[in-house]
C-alpha cells in the first residue's frame, strides 16, 4: 500500500500518468524513492509514521479510504497460513486473535474449516470490531473463545484507523480487550511492524501487570534487524519484566505456519482441509528414470578422438633466418619427405634427419636436440601438428593429401597408367567400404562439364573441453580448368562442400548446381553412412597408432598419433518412448 501511495503522490507531483510509470520495475521504484528522499512531502521511508502519513496524503476522506481498502480486499482469497490459523481455531489450539488488518480473510477461513467438524465439535469465533467491542468484552469476561479481534477496525466498519490522528488512540474498550488477554495468554506476533503507538503503548501496560504475557512472548519477523526502535524497545523491558521473550526469524506466514501444523494434531478431516491449502512447493520429489540409456548413439559427431599426439619435434639451426614457404619450396624441390615450421634461424622439423640436413644444405644446417610442442600457446607448433596429422592419416591410405591456406583435407586417390594391378586392388578393397556408404563412385566425371571430381574430407584440429579432436567434413572436390581455376582464386569453387554451394556459385562456381543436386538427397542416415565409412578409413586401416613418415628408431623424429577408432558421440541419458520412432 505504501509502494501505491508513493507512486501516486510522485505522479500527481511530477505530473505524470500513473500510466506511465511500472511500480514493479526497479529503475522506477529508485526514482520514486529517491524522489521522497530529495522532498519533505512524507516521513522518511521506514518511518512508523510514514504508512499513515502516505494513506491520508492520497486519500484525506475517511470514506475515500475505506473505499481504497473495500477494492483492495475484493481481490484477496485466504493463504495456507489463513487456513492453518482458522484449522487451530476450530480445533481449540487457539483462543484469541488481534489483527489490524480490514479484510475478512480471517474469517472467512474460518467458516470454511468450521464446515468440515460435526456440529457438536464446532466452535465458531466472535467476530469483534472497534465499532462493535461489546463482543470482544463479551468474549473477556465469560472465557467465551475463540475471538477475532480487529483492532483498527473491519472494512465495512464506519470508523477504521489509518491516518496519523486515527491511530493515536485506540478504541478504550478494544484496549482493555487487547490488555488483559496479554495478562492471561502468551503472544505470538505475526507480520506486525508495530508502527502504531497506540497499540504498542497498550503492550506495554501489559508490562506493568504482576504476570505479563504468561505464555512467552515471540515476534515473528524476517530480519532481527528490520525491527523498528519501539520494537526492540519493547522486547527489552519484557525480558526485564521475567517474560520469555523471543525474536524468530522466518521469511513469510506460510513458511512459519506450514512448521507448526508438523507439530500440531488436528481431526482428521480439518487437516486435510488445511493442507488441500498448501501451495505447491518449490522442490518436489521426483522418479528418477531407472531404464538404460539406448546403447546406440543419437547423435554421431564426425570427430575423431587424438588420443596422444607428439609432444616433441626436431631442433635444427640455421645459419640464417627462412620462412615456412621457403623450406616447404625447399622440401618440394629435393623431394625431401618432411614437416617443418620457422622460427626465424631456427625449424621444428619432423621427418628423416640426414635427409633434412641433405635439402637445406644451402642455409648451414646443424641438429640442436628437440624442441617442446605446446599447440594451445604457440600457433606455429598448432600448424606444424595440423600438417603432421594429414600426412598421418593419408599415409598407407588410398588418400591424398591436399594443403592450403583456408584449410587442409584429404581426397580419394584414383587409379594411374602403370600402377600395380595388385595395389591398385588393395586400394579398391581400402575404397569399398567407403563406396557402399556413398552409393555412387568415389571419383569421375562431372556430366556436361568434363571435370574430374574426386569425393574427400575436410580437416580441422581443434581442443574441445580438454581433449584433441580431428574433425572431418565430407565434401565432393572439383579439379576445375586453369583458367576457370584463375577465375575463382582456386581456393573455394573446386572444393566447396555441400552447405557451400551457393557461396561457391556466387563465385563462378560451373560445377555448383551439379554438386548441390549430388548431396540433395543424402538424408541422416545416408550421412551418419558416410560419417562411418570416413571415420573407418581414418582410424581403423592400417591400425590407430599413424605416424607421418613410418621412420626406424634413430633416423629423426616421427609424427606419431593415436586415434580412437569410436566417433565422438552423444545419446540421451535415459530412455524415453521418443527414441522409439521408427521414422
Amino acid at each position: 500500500m505504501i509502494r501505491d501511495f508513493k507512486a501516486q503522490i510522485f505522479c500527481r507531483e511530477t505530473n505524470l500518468s500513473k500510466r506511465e510509470i511500472d511500480t514493479a520495475d526497479p529503475i522506477w521504484i529508485d526514482r520514486i524513492d529517491d524522489f521522497f528522499r530529495r522532498t519533505s512531502l512524507l516521513p522518511p521511508d521506514g518511518d512508523p509514521a510514514e504508512y499513515a502519513a502516505a494513506f491520508e496524503a492520497v486519500y484525506p476522506q475517511p470514506r475515500h479510504r475505506r473505499q481504497y481498502i473495500e477494492d483492495a480486499i475484493a481481490k484477496g482469497t485466504p493463504c495456507f497460513g489463513h487456513k492453518v490459523l482458522a484449522g487451530l481455531m476450530a480445533a481449540g489450539k487457539a483462543d484469541c486473535i488481534f489483527t489490524t488488518n480490514f479484510d475478512q480473510l480471517a474469517e472467512n477461513a474460518a467458516a470454511a474449516a468450521y464446515a468440515t467438524l460435526s456440529t457438536v465439535d464446532r466452535r465458531r469465533p466472535t467476530i469483534a470490531a472497534i465499532d462493535s467491542a461489546d463482543r470482544a468484552m463479551l468474549c473477556l469476561n465469560e472465557s467465551n473463545w475463540p475471538l477475532i479481534a480487529k483492532l483498527h477496525g473491519d472494512y465495512q466498519s464506519i470508523a477504521i484507523k489509518n491516518t496519523g490522528s486515527e491511530l493515536e488512540q485506540q478504541d478504550t474498550r478494544m484496549r482493555h480487550v487487547l490488555v488483559e488477554a496479554g495478562k492471561r495468554f502468551g503472544m505470538l506476533f505475526v507480520g506486525y511492524s508495530g508502527r502504531d503507538s497506540s497499540i504498542l503503548g497498550a503492550l506495554n501496560n501489559v508490562l506493568d501487570a504482576p504476570s505479563p504475557f504468561p505464555n512467552g512472548l515471540y515476534w515473528v519477523a524476517s530480519s532481527t534487524s528490520r525491527l523498528l526502535p519501539a520494537v526492540t524497545e519493547f522486547l527489552d523491558r519484557a525480558r526485564a519484566a521475567g517474560v520469555d521473550a523471543s525474536v524468530v526469524e522466518c521469511t513469510t506466514f506460510d513458511e512459519l505456519v506450514a512448521e507448526i501444523i508438523k507439530t500440531t494434531d488436528l481431526p482428521q478431516a480439518l487437516h486435510d482441509h488445511v493442507m488441500e491449502g498448501r501451495p505447491t512447493p518449490r522442490l518436489v520429489p521426483v522418479q528418477i528414470p531407472s531404464a538404460r540409456a539406448r546403447a546406440f548413439p543419437v547423435l554421431r559427431y564426425s570427430a575423431i578422438l587424438l588420443e596422444s599426439m607428439p609432444t616433441t619435434a626436431r631442433r635444427i639451426k640455421l645459419s640464417q633466418s627462412t620462412t615456412w614457404a621457403e623450406v616447404r619450396e625447399i622440401f618440394k624441390a629435393k623431394a625431401c619427405r618432411a614437416t617443418a615450421a620457422a622460427l626465424g634461424r631456427e625449424l621444428a622439423v619432423f621427418g628423416r634427419d640426414q635427409e633434412i640436413l641433405d635439402a637445406l644444405a644451402p642455409l648451414c644446417p646443424s641438429l640442436a636436440g628437440t624442441i617442446d610442442l605446446d599447440p594451445v600457446a604457440d600457433s606455429w607448433a598448432m600448424g606444424l601438428l595440423y600438417d603432421a596429422l594429414v600426412r598421418s592419416l593419408a599415409r598407407q591410405r588410398p588418400l591424398i593429401p591436399r594443403y592450403r591456406r583456408l584449410g587442409h583435407s584429404l581426397v580419394v586417390a584414383t587409379p594411374r597408367d602403370g600402377d600395380n594391378p595388385e595395389r591398385t586392388k588393395r586400394q579398391q578393397q581400402a575404397l569399398s567400404g567407403l563406396r557402399d556408404a556413398y552409393r555412387s563412385d568415389l571419383f569421375g566425371v562431372v556430366p556436361k562439364l568434363g571435370f574430374q571430381f574426386l569425393e574427400g574430407v575436410d580437416l580441422k584440429l581443434e581442443q574441445l573441453d580438454g581433449k584433441w579432436w580431428c574433425g572431418f567434413e565430407p565434401y565432393t572436390f572439383v579439379q576445375l580448368p586453369p583458367q576457370d581455376a584463375s577465375q575463382t582464386n582456386g581456393s573455394v569453387a573446386d572444393r566447396a562442400p555441400a552447405h557451400m554451394c551457393i557461396q561457391a556459385e556466387r563465385r563462378g562456381d560451373p560445377a555448383g548446381d551439379w554438386r548441390r543436386e549430388r548431396w540433395a538427397q543424402k538424408y541422416n542416415g545416408h550421412w551418419a553412412s558416410i560419417i562411418g565409412a570416413w571415420a573407418d578409413l581414418l582410424t581403423k586401416t592400417g591400425g590407430t597408432a599413424r605416424s607421418a613418415f613410418g621412420l626406424t628408431e634413430g633416423a629423426g623424429i616421427d609424427a606419431v598419433f593415436t586415434v580412437s577408432p569410436i566417433t565422438g558421440f552423444s545419446r540421451p541419458s535415459h530412455h524415453d518412448a521418443y527414441f522409439d520412432r521408427s521414422k
